[in-house]
């Protein structure tokens, strides 16, 4: 695999990383206004990229924030060919101020499982669904976890209701069943997620912490980490991991993921 050159393209001029220039002000840096995806480029190619810019568009439709989604898509493009086919992840931020960043950044090391501590989490309503810039709360969600000796966050709301982690779908099984949480409690609406409901008998729900806690096998879901095994909540086991229904999510996003670069 090349070593990564970390390159930000801002509103199409392509600099190093480390001599970017943002004009200011801007209330995307200010202010957090402003939205984002993070994709994932299996060497030359882009896992799901039409999902992920359709997803930018609804969040910036949802805090009325008009996105040049040709200039963005092509920007990336441009970008991701100074990658030079490294494997990475792309970045892409639109702000208030109309600034279009992208950038080229290295891939996440993941251990193979990973131990969860609850948080309690109450969604912001009017951001439901949004991936906005305003993610102060979930990363000290993970800083909190971390505290107790956790490495991730596990969101769950005032009434006990499951979220999801920080940056993460929560999948557990539960009564022999695969459940994550709907999207009508507050969770972003993932595509990693959406690729393993599609491929798989998920039952999707309200359901409460004991039901997560009582599960037999649990993974998290997303761009950056695939399909990770869960190995604890709270310091409690997760009896099985990975479990049967963890291996078999994997390989359907594996299968989705081979039918999906462009």
């Amino acid at each position: 695999m090349n070593a990564l050159p970390l390159l930000t393209s801002i509103d199409g001029l392509i600099t190093p990383s480390d001599e970017a220039f943002l004009p200011l002000p801007d209330d995307g840096a200010f202010r957090g206004d402003g939205v984002f995806e993070v994709l994932r480029a299996y060497g030359p190619k882009l896992f799901a990229l039409e999902d992920h810019l359709d997803r930018l568009q609804r969040s910036g439709a949802a805090i009325d924030l008009t996105l040049d989604r040709a200039s963005i898509e092509s920007e990336t493009l441009s970008l991701l060919e100074r990658a030079e086919g490294a494997d990475c992840l792309v970045r892409i931020v639109a702000t208030r101020a109309g600034r279009r960043i992208i950038t080229l950044e290295n891939l996440l090391v993941h251990p193979p499982s990973i131990s969860l501590a609850t948080v309690t989490y109450s969604p912001t309503v009017i951001l439901n669904g949004v991936k906005s810039l305003s993610y102060a709360a979930n990363m000290h969600a993970t800083r909190i976890a971390r505290k107790t000796g956790a490495m991730e966050a596990l969101l769950v709301m005032p009434d006990g209701t499951v979220l999801e982690a920080p940056t993460s779908t929560l999948f557990w099984v539960s009564q022999d069943k695969l459940r994550t949480t709907a999207l009508e409690a507050g969770v972003l609406d993932s595509i990693t997620r959406d690729r393993i409901i599609n491929a798989l008998d998920v039952e999707v729900g309200r359901f409460q912490l004991d039901d997560v806690m009582n599960s037999s096998e649990a993974f998290l879901a997303s761009t950056t980490r695939e399909v990770q095994p869960v190995n604890s909540i709270d310091g409690q086991p997760i009896p099985m991991e990975p479990g049967t229904r963890t291996r078999e999510s994997a390989a359907a996003f594996a299968a989705a993921l081979a039918s999906g670069l462009s």
